[in-house]
């Protein structure tokens, strides 16, 4: 089992046990909804692709899932400048990991490590620190791989290399995991510790969590 089906594993057994309701308020996601996520990540990545022509070919639980839910988050995100930024995001994280990409030895002889891996972490960490929100750093992680892969292929199509875009496929599910995870977590440790700096030596009781955010409860403004 690749490394991005065990990390889908282990997201639906912390959904299951409530561990990442918080994460999941910030992504607009119910409980149901995101099993019912993983669960069309898992099967998807195991049904052949679907032939679009004759140079591309979409994998469902590579690709299409993990579109059709960035596409969802799209829709429920709070602003228009949210969508800007994440799309924004989605692009800048794409340019990183076509480089990288580019960057690696052509040989697989002479990398040690599998570089799917790193095209996710480094996807993710630059998606989340131009996307910012959870919901954006998701979008941007998920969506900068799939532009990377498809920025590679229009090179090589203008080069006259009848390469077949594979998206989602051949270790493409393991890359979006890797990217997508990477950046909510950011954004999540990075949120925590910056709300739990922003409240200062205030005491629990004196404050309120209310739309995002920690304020005063009525009557200790003055105090």
């Amino acid at each position: 089992m690749s490394i991005g089906l065990i990390l889908l594993v282990i997201v639906g057994i912390l959904v299951l046990c409530g561990v990442a309701q918080r994460v999941l308020d910030k992504l607009r996601l119910t409980d149901r909804q995101a099993l019912l996520f993983v669960a069309l990540l898992l099967v998807g990545g195991w049904i052949p692709d679907i032939p679009l022509g004759n140079m591309v070919r979409l994998n469902i639980g590579g690709a299409l899932i993990p579109i059709g839910l960035c596409v969802y988050l799209l829709i429920k995100a709070d602003s228009a400048k949210e969508r800007v930024r994440a799309l924004t995001a989605s692009v800048i994280s794409a340019i990183a990991v076509f480089f990288i990409a580019r960057w690696m030895p052509a040989e697989p002889e002479q990398i040690w490590f599998d570089p799917n891996y790193l095209y996710g972490l480094a996807g993710g960490v630059i998606a989340y620190l131009m996307g910012r929100s959870r919901r954006g750093a998701f979008i941007a992680g998920v969506l900068g791989v799939v532009l990377a892969d498809i920025t590679q292929a229009v090179i090589l199509w203008n080069q006259g290399v009848d390469q077949v875009l594979r998206l989602g496929g051949a270790g493409a599910l393991d890359v979006v995991v890797i990217s997508g995870l990477t950046a909510v977590l950011l954004a999540e440790l990075v949120g925590e510790i910056v709300e739990r700096v922003s409240r200062g030596n205030h005491r629990p009781e004196d404050r309120k969590f209310e739309h995002g955010e920690f304020v005063e409860r009525e009557g200790e403004k003055d105090k």
